[in-house]
């Protein structure tokens, strides 16, 4: 029981971050039109999300 939890809670956390990373990747590249900010900010995932919703 305890190994079927470790296991959905990995796959949630690598879900949300992936989710993250899309999300930042697409409200970059729409606010500044480059592929590299885009990047950039896909790498740092949910941080530049939470700083664009404070932000704007």
């Amino acid at each position: 029981m305890k190994q079927e939890r470790s296991v959905t809670v990995g796959k949630t956390v690598k879900t949300g971050l992936s989710f993250g990373s899309a999300l930042a990747m697409v409200i970059s590249y729409t606010t500044w039109h480059s592929i590299g900010w885009a990047i950039f900010h896909g790498l740092l995932s949910w941080v530049y999300v939470i700083y664009f919703m404070i932000k704007y």
